[in-house]
């Protein structure tokens, strides 16, 4: 009787440590531990930053003026992209406007190559009010735009340009004998070029300024007049933020007028901005540099369609609230202290709080040390059982060598110009560039692509049953590399941890998924990608790219906007990605040994099976006429 109710026994787990569970999951939880002081010291840094006080000063800026003179600019020159025929007109019409408030105007003429464009000839116009400090407050509108819409962009950029002209006329030299105004700084009004293709006159200008004097803050006036919140952009080229007393005192100053509203990016964007540094408007160069600026625009984080952007969309209230607050944070700049100072820090900027930016890069590296334990730990555990890595790390080489020949063809395709090339800067969302893919060179590209993996293929495949051990020395070795490229791009910007941590997090317990069902480590494996995913996503829905996202980031990267260290990055994370992948699929196999490598190459393989096809139907045409019936 109790023989009959003995059931089967269960089957047991695998033990830990054993090579079904090599993940050591203890370790791992201990590890979070040093994650809870980065988050405590989040908490207590948290500071406010008092702004600069408000001058006591009558209201000078004149906004149906400025309304005025965006007007007729647009409707004059309704085309001012860089080479059109108007260039030279509007910026005429601009100089002329500073000399007639008794400016003496500095012309900078530069070329830059823009992509779609070509090499094209920018101007940088700007007035100066010598003051008793060397020290510059510059105030930046751009007087281009894409010359794609007929309204000639009364917001983007008249709204600015004529906004910083009234700003300019209070510090002009008054008629008649009276002394003109002396500023405690030096004030410099600049008409940019360029600003719509990617700030390339405000990048010039960051560059001639940071290496010549200080510069004490920079104000970028951009689409000021359109219908939506006055809001202030901070990001940068680099992973830096501005000066909390700029932000600060900006913000405070456009809260402070009647009705008025001021948003801000939220904490996320902020921290995608630092993890990819990327703005199309103009403050980014500046800050890029550790020079405090800052931009006050109606528009989102790209700029406003130009097939909307008419003479009756323009929004007056707007104008005159941004154009009052502007007047009075260039006084309180201008008698301020302390003073807005050059740095080279970070921040997220909560509304009327700052987080500083060293306990987010802490808490970043914290989340990295879990994967980096576990992983060492791993690579211990083979060693001391004797697995043999080094297939493992040539298969894996092999992939580095494949991805690493599609980023050699990627940049001679740009070195050859088949790719639209030009200054490393944002390209413009309105140009055909950004959206016209050049199917010709992708088509080219593509063909290279897989006959290069044809070629690399044949030594990746498994011969036969991959054993216990190769694979996990297949997983040790991925893993390995993507630490690898963890502590890489810890040097490079520790804020891109973000876009990689998910992959770690993830993919390290892979190992343990070895005997569940094919889509479950498939499901693994693609939830690892939710980093990269994350940042294609915030492109596509923030400046409303779709499917051409893609394209555009490959674009950043054909001009030159994203680094090559960053680019050597994602080779080794596509390389570790597709070991990984080919172990989730099944499809891993071990580098094999030099006797069982394929004797014969693609090339070789390729003509010898066409010389065979050819021989068999050659026999069978003839089999067929012996055997034909006379």
């Amino acid at each position: 009787m109790r023989a009959s109710r003995r059931l089967r026994s269960p089957r047991r787990r695998p033990r830990p440590g054993s090579l079904e569970r090599p993940i050591n999951s203890r370790l791992y939880r201990g590890a979070w531990l040093l994650a809870i002081l980065p988050l405590l010291l989040a908490a207590f840094t948290v500071e406010y930053r008092q702004p600069l006080a408000a001058p006591t000063m009558r209201p000078a800026f004149d906004a149906h003026a400025a309304a005025a003179s965006a007007r007729e600019f647009a409707e004059n020159y309704p085309n001012r992209a860089p080479g059109s025929a108007a260039v030279d007109n509007a910026r005429t019409w601009v100089t002329g406007q500073m000399k007639a408030l008794g400016y003496a105007p500095e012309i900078d003429r530069f070329q830059a190559r823009i992509p779609g464009l070509g090499s094209v000839e920018l101007t940088n116009v700007s007035a100066r009010v010598v003051g008793r400090s060397p020290a510059a407050i510059i105030v930046v509108a751009h007087r281009d735009n894409s010359g794609v819409g007929l309204g000639g962009s009364v917001n983007d950029n008249s709204s600015g340009t004529a906004a910083m002209l009234e700003l300019a006329r209070a510090y002009a030299k008054p008629s008649g004998n009276l002394p003109a105004r002396q500023p405690a700084h030096t004030i410099v009004f600049v008409s940019s070029d360029g600003g719509s293709f990617g700030a390339i006159g405000a990048e010039r200008l960051a560059r001639i300024q940071s290496a010549e004097q200080h510069v004490a803050a920079v104000i970028v006036l951009d689409s000021i007049a359109g219908p939506g919140t006055p809001r202030v952009l901070i990001a940068g080229d680099e992973a830096r933020s501005p000066s909390t007393i700029l932000v600060s005192t900006v913000s405070h100053l456009l809260r402070d007028q009647p009705g008025g509203l001021v948003v801000r990016s939220s904490s996320f964007r902020q921290l995608l901005d630092l993890a990819f540094p990327f703005s199309l408007y103009e403050q980014a160069p500046f800050v890029g540099r550790g020079i405090p600026a800052i931009t006050i625009t109606t528009a989102g984080d790209r700029r406003p369609d130009p097939a909307t952007d008419t003479s009756a969309a323009l929004d007056y209230s707007h104008l005159e609230t941004i154009g009052h607050a502007t007047e009075q944070l260039l006084a309180a700049l201008d008698q301020g202290t302390p003073e807005p100072r050059v740095q080279a820090s970070s921040y997220i900027y909560l509304g009327s709080r700052f987080v500083r930016g060293w306990t987010i890069q802490f808490a970043l590296v914290a989340c990295l040390f879990p994967v980096l334990a576990v992983t060492i730990d791993l690579f211990a555990r083979c060693r001391r059982r004797g697995v043999p890595l080094e297939p493992a790390l040539r298969s894996l080489g092999r992939r580095f060598g494949f991805w690493l020949f599609l980023l050699g063809l990627f940049l001679a395709f740009g070195a050859l110009r088949l790719w639209p090339t030009g200054v490393s800067r944002p390209v413009s969302l309105d140009s055909n560039v950004a959206r016209d893919w050049p199917l010709g060179a992708l088509f080219l590209f593509s063909l290279i692509a897989v006959f290069a993996w044809l070629v690399a293929r044949p030594r990746l495949l498994p011969r036969e049953e991959v054993s216990v051990e190769e694979s996990l020395a297949g997983y040790t070795a991925a893993l390995l590399a993507l630490c690898g490229v963890a502590l890489v791009i810890l040097a490079l910007n520790r804020y891109s941890l973000l876009f990689l941590l998910p992959a770690l997090h993830v993919w390290i317990w892979l190992p343990h998924l070895r005997s569940a069902p094919v889509w479950a480590r498939l499901g693994a494996f693609a939830l690892g990608l939710a980093g990269p995913s994350l940042l294609v996503w915030s492109f596509a829905v923030r400046y409303d790219l779709g499917v051409y996202t893609l394209w555009y980031l490959a674009l950043l990267a054909a001009v030159g906007y994203v680094k090559q260290p960053y680019l050597l990055a994602v080779t080794g994370f596509a390389a570790s990605a597709m070991q990984l992948a080919a172990l989730s699929a099944n499809r891993y196999g071990p580098y094999p040994d030099a006797g069982a490598r394929p004797r014969w190459n693609l090339f070789q393989r390729t003509v010898r099976g066409l010389v065979f096809r050819s021989r068999s139907v050659r026999s069978a045409s003839s089999t067929s006429r012996h055997d034909a019936p006379s």
